[in-house]
């Protein structure tokens, strides 16, 4: 099988794309900026490209028999209009010139990402595949981002939308955010720190994106998540036990709105997520107990 994986040198991708090769599929990946050490396998094809802009990268896309769509642009930062703008658009267009280059008729599979933001603010609401979308930017941007992938659907594709949670793993995410600030003994809950966190380990994200495109019956929103999402509190705790530093300075909520803007705000949210439609389609998760994949993560 030939996968072509978009945002192959990214977070994700950079995990995802050697795992692949040592499955033994044939892989191309799509990205800004060439991977380090993989470039050389004789199963992987590096194209340098925007996918964002329309170009000569869309003609591999025909060569693909399953699509891995991981591009986007880092949402850890401040945000601006321009910075949303770019969070948006490498996300939206990309997609979109994808789905345009996929061939009619041929049964390919797209796995696309999206995100739990796409439920917004839950609360204490527990939340599965079936749960309405919500009104902030990071739940209008998922709402958007799946509409795109979904038009594959008219040219015969079978099309799942893969919701991640917060990836942990090492060198990069949310985790590279908030080790050093932690390591320095300056780390804790965010506002109440009662938010929902909901967290999925990356060999977990790896290992899910392989199990849906070998799964016929894998379509559809699904959540990337681990089973037992955990608030706020309970994954500064841990993670401060774990590098073994006190996790209790806790960071109001008006400054990080001060500090942050926006995405802030985004950070006192949360999404009590479970992922029901892999539990039902029976995968098994590696990391569901949140300290073991910390460890795992950090070891």
């Amino acid at each position: 099988m030939h996968i072509m994986v978009t945002g192959s040198s990214g977070f994700v991708g950079g995990h995802l794309v050697p795992f692949l090769l040592n499955k033994g599929y044939q892989v191309t990946g799509i990205a800004r900026n060439a991977p380090a050490d993989i470039d050389k396998h004789p199963a992987f094809r590096f194209i340098e490209a925007d996918g964002s802009q329309p170009g000569a990268w869309q003609d591999a896309v025909q060569e693909a028999d399953a699509v891995i769509n991981l591009a986007g642009v880092n949402i850890f930062r401040r945000w601006n209009d321009e910075a949303k703008k770019q969070i948006y658009n490498s996300r939206i267009l990309t997609t979109r010139n994808l789905v345009a280059a996929l061939p009619e008729g041929k049964p390919v599979t797209l796995s696309s990402t999206s995100a739990v933001g796409f439920y917004g603010d839950c609360g204490e609401q527990v939340v599965d595949e079936s749960a309405p979308p919500g009104d902030d930017f990071l739940a209008r941007l998922a709402v958007d981002w799946e509409q795109e992938a979904k038009t594959a659907e008219k040219k015969g594709a079978r099309v799942v939308l893969a919701r991640l949670g917060i990836v942990l793993g090492k060198e990069g995410g949310a985790l590279a955010s908030m080790l050093p600030v932690f390591r320095m003994c300056a780390g804790g809950p965010l506002g109440s720190g009662r938010q929902w966190f909901p967290w999925v380990h990356m060999d977990d994200v790896v290992a899910a994106h392989h199990f849906v495109i070998e799964n016929p019956e894998a379509a559809g929103p699904i959540n990337f998540t681990a089973p037992e999402p955990v608030r706020n509190l309970e994954l500064a705790r841990t993670l401060g036990r774990v590098i073994g530093r006190p996790a209790f300075l806790k960071v109001p909520g008006f400054v990080l709105r001060t500090v942050a803007g926006e995405f802030g705000e985004m950070l006192l949210n949360g999404q009590r997520a479970i992922p029901q439609k892999l539990m039902n389609m029976g995968f098994e998760f590696k990391h569901t107990q949140l300290e073991a994949a910390l460890r795992a993560c950090l070891k």
